[in-house]
């Protein structure tokens, strides 16, 4: 009977501390609605992908408030914010940090580290695949890892830590598409597109006036650090471990069924997956995901790991329509 008591109380803590954390993360959602326009589901996938701890890649054509996201979030959330903007001829030390000598008043020489701007809690890496391979690579590390490693010496990174990124899918001329095992490391690839007419209606008066509306702080990063503790408290149903599992190995390359798939995702976007489910049912005062969180979230968590076949891009298939198609195998 003791047993069955605490873990009764275990639950009510989780239950008050959901109900709890589900209502300081709507607010500070409703904080970045002031300011962002017409972007709701891009603003939900982003406090989504912050609540699972990672890292989101952010895909849009020029002027439709990327960086301007960014910016809140880090307001709103009460993050460290920094930006990079990445360029042809950035370096790693750019990002890293380095080691530079000193002398001291006596004449002894020793090496300081001095911190890149990868040191933030939420980084902004704007064009990130216009630097090169080896730049881009400077990142791998602090994304997965948490920490990274300078002439030898370990340097962790403040908690926590995000990676938003950001890319032009037009312009491409002059750039570095990001490997796989980059591509990896973002939990979600976020589709940023035009808004409709009402909300481009509301931009031009809200950001043309004499005054504009600016964000404000509804959390801090000790509270950001417990709404992501709890994420990974929340059950999961037996049905939606079993609708991520079916949904990603059916995403990977299978003799049996249509020469669609070249190469598709690892065990990493089922954790991606699993994490992203609960962070979106928490953000929606729900105490457990339901499968519909899985169908909802199942392209930008899947999309940027897959790669098509050379035959059925000559058919004109697209990834969101195959992934459409596995979904129907389970919805």
């Amino acid at each position: 009977m003791a047993g069955a008591d605490s873990v009764e109380k275990l639950e009510d803590v989780i239950v008050r501390s959901a109900e709890q954390v589900a209502g300081q993360i709507r607010t500070a959602k409703e904080a970045i609605s002031t300011v962002i326009f017409g972007q709701d589901r891009v603003i939900e996938n982003t406090l989504v992908t912050i609540l699972s701890g990672g890292h989101a890649l952010l895909i849009g054509v020029p002027g439709l408030a990327k960086t301007k996201l960014v910016e809140t979030l880090g307001i709103t959330l009460g993050l460290d914010t920094k930006r990079i903007q990445f360029t042809p001829d950035l370096m790693p030390s750019d990002i890293l940090g380095a080691e530079v000598l000193d002398e001291s008043s006596t004449g002894k020489r020793s090496f300081r580290f001095i911190a890149g701007p990868v040191f933030a809690q939420l980084l902004m890496a704007d064009e990130i695949n216009r630097a090169s391979p080896r730049t881009q690579s400077a990142l791998l590390q602090a994304m997965q890892e948490q920490h990274i490693t300078v002439a030898g010496a370990r340097h962790d990174l403040p908690k926590p830590f995000h990676v938003l990124a950001t890319q032009n899918p037009l312009e491409q001329e002059g750039t570095y598409p990001l490997p796989e095992a980059q591509l990896d490391r973002f939990l979600m690839e976020i589709d940023v597109d035009y808004p409709d007419r009402e909300a481009e209606r509301r931009i031009l008066f809200e950001t043309t006036g004499a005054e504009e509306t600016l964000a404000k702080a509804a959390m801090n990063s000790e509270l950001l650090l417990s709404a992501q503790r709890l994420v990974r408290r929340l059950p999961v149903g037996d049905s939606v471990v079993d609708a991520i599992l079916s949904l990603v190995r059916a995403a990977r390359p299978n003799p049996e069924d249509e020469k669609l798939i070249a190469w598709g995702p690892g065990p990493r976007a089922s954790q991606a997956l699993m994490l992203a489910v609960r962070a979106r049912a928490l953000l929606d005062g729900r105490l457990a995901p339901s499968i519909d969180d899985v169908l909802d979230l199942a392209e930008p968590v899947l999309k940027h790991r897959m790669a098509l076949t050379y035959t059925a891009r000559a058919e004109g298939r697209t990834i969101p329509d195959v992934i459409r198609q596995l979904k129907t195998r389970i919805g």
